[in-house]
């Protein structure tokens, strides 16, 4: 499967940054508009359609989604009953990767990812180097022994230590292990684009 690169030019693009990496936010804020030759003067006006697509793009842009992985967990929440768009996102953040991201581990989602894909981390006690591993409610995440004092994760301990728990995410800095304790709610749910928006998309 071809990897998916986030570019600062797709987070110029988007019009919000796609990751933490500084560069993206430098990019945005040095040009704060669509990239191409005529970006600074554009008035195009996107049709409805347009702006669900921009949306949809963003989310598969922001977790690191081609389009048929994006494809294939909308249609699995469109076939529960519930608020689609919280459960999208719900479902999006249950990612390993982006447990692996929120819990303090990687900086950005690419470096997640690429962590999770190296085997750098357990769930409940066995390795597992599957990025779109969808995460539940009692689950243990930690780092692989022989990987704690290497690259990114070599001094986290400091760093979780000053992290502040998400509401579904138990941290302990001193094993380097977050249990999920359950699915993000209210405020938490909230993301740099509109997931309404998204299930309007898929049901033209």
């Amino acid at each position: 499967m071809k990897k998916l690169q986030v570019t600062a030019k797709m987070t110029r693009r988007e019009g919000v940054p796609l990751t933490d990496a500084a560069k993206h936010a430098r990019a945005l804020s040095r040009r704060p508009f669509a990239p191409g030759a005529h970006g600074p003067e554009s008035r195009t006006r996107l049709t409805d359609y347009g702006k669900q697509l921009r949306e949809k793009q963003k989310a598969k842009r922001l977790y690191g989604l081609n389009e048929r992985q994006f494809a294939n967990v909308f249609d699995e929440v469109s076939k529960k009953k519930g608020n689609t768009g919280e459960m999208l996102v719900q479902e999006l953040e249950a990612r390993l990767d982006n447990v692996v991201y929120r819990a303090g581990f990687a900086k950005t989602r690419p470096a997640a990812r690429q962590a999770v894909s190296h085997a750098h981390f357990m769930v409940n006690g066995k390795k597992l180097n599957i990025p779109s591993y969808r995460v539940r409610s009692g689950d243990v995440i930690s780092v692989r022994e022989n990987k704690k004092a290497k690259g990114n994760l070599k001094g986290a301990e400091e760093v979780l230590s000053k992290k502040e728990n998400l509401s579904w995410l138990a941290i302990d800095a001193k094993t380097l292990s977050a249990k999920v304790t359950g699915r993000p709610t209210g405020v938490e749910l909230q993301q740099p684009f509109d997931a309404k928006m998204i299930v309007e998309f898929y049901s033209r």
